[in-house]
């Protein structure tokens, strides 16, 4: 049964012009995003099917590739190439936020971001936030990019890019590809000499989160580790 032969209060549209998108769950808001669904399934088993590839999870088909999405029959490149645009659109407006806050008195904004940027993610990516003196995003980097056990990060490296960023202070985040959180010693190692480097060009090295699949992303300036 196509949507159009739902009851009139049952349908996802309606139900949203009604009582607003919160009531609505994932399935059915991106039901309203692709429109119509195919031979034999609705807009939302198709939407339904398209979350179920990506383990139910939002974020891990926001990370999908456009190949990945238009995998799913029904959807094409046409509307995976509307899906990326629409993800990367929620990136760009979070981003906009921090640029335009203090990212200390929105941590919760900066996880949120950074899950989306780096929670799904197959490789491991070293990535700078760097801030200005009010502590307002200035540019975000992907300095670096490793395998899916190590990245190799050079301080020498960090440094130029500060300076070149005319930074006042940074905050680092990078993924933990495996979804396990836990620093290891090489992260603490790191954070430490990146930190020491800093200090000789007057930049303040904030917080370093680390990211892993699904799970807030882990500050180590709360465990105390900077």
């Amino acid at each position: 049964m196509s949507i159009s032969d739902w009851p009139q209060g049952e349908r996802p549209r309606e139900r949203l012009l009604r009582q607003g998108p919160q009531a609505l769950s994932d399935a059915e808001l991106l039901a309203i995003y692709l429109r119509v669904g195919i031979k034999g399934k609705s807009a939302v088993d198709l939407a339904r099917d398209l979350l179920e590839r990506h383990d139910g999870s939002l974020r891990r088909l926001a990370a999908a590739s456009m190949t990945d999405l238009a995998r799913t029959p029904g959807i094409g490149l046409a509307k995976a190439a509307q899906l990326q645009a629409s993800f990367e659109l929620s990136r760009r407006a979070l981003g906009e936020e921090i640029h335009q806050r203090n990212v200390m008195d929105a941590p919760d904004r900066v996880r949120d971001w950074l899950r989306l940027h780096l929670g799904q993610l197959p490789h491991e990516v070293f990535m700078a936030l760097w801030l200005d003196a009010q502590n307002r995003l200035i540019a975000h980097e992907d300095l670096f990019r490793g395998t899916l056990t190590q990245t190799s990060v050079y301080p020498r490296e960090v440094v130029k890019s500060a300076l070149s960023h005319n930074a006042a202070a940074v905050i680092f985040a990078h993924n933990h590809p495996s979804g396990v959180s836990e620093p290891s010693q090489a992260d603490q190692l790191l954070t430490q000499q990146l930190r020491e480097a800093l200090t000789l060009v007057d930049v303040r090295l904030l917080d370093h989160f680390i990211v892993a699949g699904n799970q807030p992303p882990l500050s180590l300036a709360e465990r105390g580790l900077i």
